[in-house]
């Protein structure tokens, strides 16, 4: 089953021209002139029920104009989309009791006001029954470890106590579906590391379906298996992480403490002819670059059985590496993306 579905989506804005000096101020008071902006160009794409996916891009790509269309706040200017059967902007009042949101740059909790205040207030909202609530509550607080959050006004917790009462706020009606705007932007890697954990575990223990849209690669490293990029409002890429790392992946480095002095011309003599590029930090220590077409097991046989090694730490290209890079390099604008899968996945061809 389908938690959203998304069809030849596409948003286009007016934005004004304002024209210069106080004659053009006044121009535009009497007849405005507007330039057309294409925010999201005729995406497709799909999201099976109880799916972790990363939905990344750089700014202005735009990543936050399709999570509002995907939650109803924005109108789609063509193209169709459902999320949990529901038609976001049409159906408002019915499709809320099914998603939570949670954007890291704005707040659903009533700032001058104690947190259980805001959470009780949004059980109103959502209509959820005082019972189910109570138990909905218990389980965040306990989980989140928010008891000694609860009468603190909004104003006086930090912000990683409050992203983490954001979440509360955004699952106390138990949503099958939830969208996550930037939700550790400017969190320290103790609190981004806690939220990672819980989203994990809200995921495999209640099929919660996430869409993930973040600057912040680690927490697609940590959450999800898929991910979407974007680039100029069109999607580039849609597929498994892995797969992400072994199409843009240049390859892996290996590097070795040794026991005793051994020198460069003796470790490539021992690995020729492979393909690798070894460099010297000293004598007792060395990092081989291994190509991604090259198993590390069978560099690593040729030096492990000759050398006096005593530790050995394989690094992996990181997506941090490879996102930066195709955007760099232009070379996602050169990718070319055939028409979606009939999973509704788009296909890569490099």
């Amino acid at each position: 089953m389908l938690a959203i579905d998304v069809k030849d989506l596409r948003k286009t804005f007016k934005v004004q021209k304002n024209r210069q000096g106080l004659k053009g101020a006044v121009l535009d008071l009497f007849k405005r002139e507007y330039n057309e902006v294409t925010a999201v160009k005729d995406i497709s794409f799909s999201i099976p029920s109880g799916e972790i996916c990363g939905y990344i891009g750089e700014n202005g790509a735009g990543k936050s104009t399709t999570i509002k269309m995907l939650t109803g706040i924005l109108v789609p200017t063509s193209g169709s989309l459902t999320v949990g059967g529901f038609v976001p902007y049409a159906e408002r009042e019915r499709f809320v009791q099914n998603i939570g949101v949670v954007f890291g740059q704005r707040s659903q909790l009533w700032w001058d006001i104690g947190v259980i205040e805001s959470f009780q207030l949004l059980r109103k909202v959502y209509r959820v029954p005082e019972q189910d609530f109570k138990k909905r509550l218990d389980e965040l607080v306990e989980r989140l470890q928010l008891q000694d959050l609860l009468s603190r006004p909004v104003r006086k917790l930090s912000l990683g106590q409050r992203m983490r009462c954001e979440l509360v706020a955004a699952l106390l009606h138990n949503p099958s579906i939830v969208f996550l705007d930037e939700p550790t932007i400017g969190l320290d890697i103790v609190v981004k590391s806690e939220i990672r954990d819980f989203l994990k575990d809200m995921n495999r223990e209640h099929g919660t379906t996430i869409l993930l849209t973040t600057h912040d690669l680690q927490d697609i490293e940590a959450l999800c298996s898929r991910v979407i990029m974007l680039d100029d409002g069109r999607i580039i890429y849609d597929g498994g992480l892995e797969d992400l790392k072994s199409r843009w992946g240049t390859g892996r480095e290996v590097r070795f403490q040794f026991g005793t002095a051994t020198r460069l011309p003796q470790l490539r003599s021992w690995t020729d002819p492979l393909p690798v590029n070894w460099t010297a930090d000293n004598e007792l220590g060395a990092s081989v670059w291994i190509p991604l077409e090259l198993n590390v097991s069978e560099v690593l046989g040729r030096v492990v059985g000759q050398a006096d090694i005593t530790d050995i730490k394989i690094i992996e290209t990181n997506t941090d590496d490879i996102v930066r890079s195709i955007y760099q390099s232009g070379s996602a604008e050169r990718t070319d993306i055939s028409q979606p899968a009939e999973d509704g996945r788009a296909v890569v061809h490099v």
